[in-house]
């Protein structure tokens, strides 16, 4: 995505942070909806929240992690996981923020529950949030917090399991997770990509 076309104002060094999910109590509490989970988390530690952007079908809340921090604004989509990618794009020209300053956070099937990788680009991996964002920017090239959920086992079909709640023992250890998956985004904005994935990728919550 090139912010740089004529009349234009100059890309900032904001960052946005966007957590996956569809809106509504219905999905709230969903597996699919821990991306925007790990945004509240972060939202916690700006100290408010998310409130209707005007304009943007989007929730936000701007602010830093801590005094001094990079600037950044949290966000989550107001449509529904397979239409993420327009709201994604018109925060990321509302606010002048480059790709390579996009995290966004999401479900992992492939990895199990309690797992987390942190990675840069990559293929969508059948993902409907991760596809209608690369298809809005013309590119998968952004930072990605993979947060794991498992693979359903026995005839639960993916599509019942991704929108089932999680499980009273996965739920008692979810905020650990949740927890965890907030320190990998900020180490994205304050140490960098290779660092990140070598305090974070090799280990379970």
């Amino acid at each position: 995505m090139n912010l740089r076309r004529a009349g234009a104002a100059e890309p900032s060094d904001t960052w946005l942070v966007v957590g996956l999910g569809n809106p509504g109590p219905s999905y709230a509490r969903t597996r699919h909806n821990v991306g925007y989970r790990v945004v509240d988390e972060l939202a916690d530690q700006v100290g408010g929240r998310l409130r209707r952007h005007k304009s943007q079908h989007a929730d936000v809340l701007e602010g830093r992690l801590q005094v001094g921090g990079p600037r950044l604004v949290l966000g989550r989509a107001r449509t529904y996981m397979n239409e993420s990618g327009g709201p994604v794009k018109s925060l990321m020209t509302f606010y002048r923020v480059r790709t390579d300053h996009l995290i966004v956070v999401h479900d992992e099937l492939d990895l199990p529950f309690g797992g987390l990788r942190v990675k840069l680009g990559g293929g969508d991996n059948g993902h409907n949030g991760l596809r209608s964002i690369r298809s809005a920017l013309g590119s998968g090239d952004y930072h990605r917090v993979r947060v794991g959920i498992g693979r359903p086992t026995g005839r639960l079909v993916t599509s019942d399991y991704v929108l089932g709640p999680f499980s009273p023992g996965e739920e008692a250890e979810l905020s650990l997770l949740l927890d965890r998956s907030a320190e990998a985004v900020a180490s994205l904005m304050e140490q960098g990509l290779e660092k990140t994935q070598q305090s974070f990728n090799n280990a379970r919550t």
